[in-house]
């Protein structure tokens, strides 16, 4: 069979595909189907005519119904040129005038036409479609971030961003979702992020940042719509920020810090967006002190503790949920390490709550751990730390000491970093309490015939050795180096041994030297541990002063370096 035959045959149809084909012909020519009910006809679109209506046609025609027959290659390869030829379409500078001109023809046609009939949804609803399928045929132009500049230079930012006042709720859903696609830079080349940053630019010059709140205000979560714009709304305040990284506190300060307090506050069932509201809390306060400052006087402290209170007693219903609760633990550790919040934190009750949830053994108190942590460290923790004693708090922190939790993979937390956190706490208690705060604590480790004390001096052994197998490996890359290490590299071996434990090491180390300067008994205890294990005291000796060396010397480190030097000479 040749090319021509091979082009030319024709397939037979069986009984079933002739029925089948008769019940179609039937009821294309009747507007009836077989059993004489009426053809359902196709819905009229909101938004205009059918799609089929809008699309040309292809007719696929088979050699059976046309005697004679074209060549099927040629039409095949002529649909596929005319598909080809309508996908490229030409973004220039005339096409997007047009696309801008259009859209604010139909924004000012629907304003006077709401204005006209304001009692009349008849008169401008077919005006609100127009403008709905401008703001549509306006998702293009995020192809083409090239022509960033020209929207800007026609004010089409600022007519965009009034659109989000619009009566219409749907209106405002689309500008919404149409900023979220301008203002993305995932999948931009490097030499067009510019065009990004400038476009990221304007939004905030035309203050997107309260006017996306405010709109955000009128949604309904509980419309799918409606929530999905929520989400879309955050996304917009994570684009701005990724993109110009220096603007966090100008948007916290705009509104959008209250804003993501607001909707923790909300009793709303738990859902994607309250997830995604707490991950842009955790990242707007990460290293900037005056977001820490602002959430503190929004009495964003208390708002944080009041959600994290839930997890006393329940654990989070999924790892979402999860991860929402590590969000606010995190974003309250990052507000801790301003002085000032400390306080709020004391006031708030947090140790109190924090001391619960170690006692409660639920997943909150790994994480619970590290913020006490955070809120009794250096000599911002002091009124922390007595008041921790006062509450009790020394009855939870020495079991969890003697026998600390086994890792968690749910959170993502090993049994070394549990002991650090621990060992930091107790490091700091002992650095900060004073009076009849650290006889209570000094009276804990003397208890149970000195358990605790034999407790330290395992940790001290343990975390000595892994230090001195990568010592070891430091050793030998040292060795390979044709020349003296530079800064940058000795800097990298220091980060190594820090990776193996030597930052605990530095706690533990520092609590033998309290401990050993606080009661003769105790110092005489430790010096009989370490001639039993051929420990040394001149390594405790070396670690520390290394430690002292590596805190710097200026302000209040050069008092804690004077003061750990005076314990090394003492011990």
């Amino acid at each position: 069979m040749d090319v021509s035959e091979l082009l030319s045959y024709t397939p037979q149809i069986n009984d079933a595909q002739s029925s089948l084909k008769r019940r179609k012909d039937t009821k294309s020519s009747t507007g009836k189907d077989m059993l004489g009910g009426e053809t359902p006809q196709r819905k009229q679109s909101r938004f205009g005519p059918p799609l089929e209506d809008q699309k040309q046609s292809v007719e696929y025609i088979d050699g059976t119904e046309d005697d004679g027959q074209q060549d099927n290659t040629t039409d095949i390869a002529r649909i596929l040129e005319s598909a080809d030829s309508s996908a490229e379409i030409l973004i220039d500078d005339n096409a997007i005038r047009k696309l801008i001109l259009n859209f604010e023809k139909r924004a000012y046609r629907n304003q006077e036409m709401r204005i006209k009939f304001p009692d009349n949804p008849r008169k401008f609803m077919d005006s609100e479609v127009d403008l709905h399928a401008a703001i549509d045929e306006l998702h293009i132009l995020s192809t083409v971030p090239e022509h960033y500049a020209l929207l800007i230079n026609l004010n089409c930012v600022k007519s965009l961003l009034s659109t989000l006042n619009h009566e219409n709720v749907d209106i405002c859903v689309a500008v919404i979702d149409l900023i979220k696609e301008l203002s993305d830079s995932d999948g931009v080349e490097d030499d067009e992020l510019d065009n990004v940053s400038i476009f990221v630019d304007a939004l905030l010059e035309n203050q997107i940042v309260p006017l996306i709140t405010q709109t955000v205000d009128r949604l309904d979560d509980s419309i799918k719509e409606e929530s999905d714009a929520i989400h879309n709304s955050l996304t917009i305040i994570e684009n701005i920020l990724e993109i110009n990284p220096s603007m966090y506190f100008e948007v916290a300060n705009q509104g959008f810090l209250s804003f993501l307090l607001r909707r923790l506050k909300a009793k709303l069932p738990f859902d994607q967006n309250k997830l995604y509201t707490s991950e842009l809390l955790s990242i707007i306060l990460q290293d900037n002190d005056d977001v820490r400052k602002l959430i503190g006087d929004q009495d964003g402290i208390d708002i944080i503790l009041q959600q994290l209170a839930v997890y006393k007693r329940t654990d989070p219903g999924s790892p979402e949920e999860v991860e929402f609760m590590e969000n606010l633990f995190n974003s309250l550790c990052s507000s801790l390490m301003l002085s000032t919040n400390r306080d709020k934190f004391l006031q708030g009750e947090g140790l109190q709550l924090m001391n619960l949830m170690l006692r409660e053994k639920k997943l909150s108190r790994y994480s619970a751990l590290k913020v006490l942590d955070y809120a009794m460290c250096s000599d911002d923790g002091i009124e922390n730390c007595q008041k921790f004693v006062d509450i009790l708090g020394l009855r939870t922190i020495f079991p969890l000491f003697m026998k600390p939790p086994k890792s968690n993979k749910l959170i993502g937390v090993s049994e070394d970093t549990v002991n650090g956190y621990i060992c930091s706490i107790i490091c700091s208690l002992v650095r900060n309490c004073e009076g009849q705060q650290r006889q209570r604590l000094i009276n804990k480790f003397m208890e149970s015939n000195m358990a605790k004390i034999d407790r330290v001096l395992e940790l001290h052994f343990k975390h000595l050795e892994k230090l001195q197998i990568v010592d070891h490996i430091i050793d030998r890359l040292r060795d390979d180096l044709d020349v003296e290490a530079t800064v940058e590299q000795e800097d990298e071996f220091y980060m190594k041994r820090l990776d193996a434990g030597l930052f605990t090491l530095h706690h533990i180390d520092f609590i033998i030297l309290e401990l050993s300067a606080s009661q003769s008994s105790i110092k005489q205890r430790i010096l009989q541990g370490l001639n039993l294990h051929r420990g040394s005291v001149k390594v405790i000796r070396n670690l520390m002063r290394e430690y002292a060396g590596h805190i710097g010397n200026t302000g209040d480190r050069s008092r804690e370096q004077q003061r750990i030097i005076h314990l090394v000479d003492k011990f």
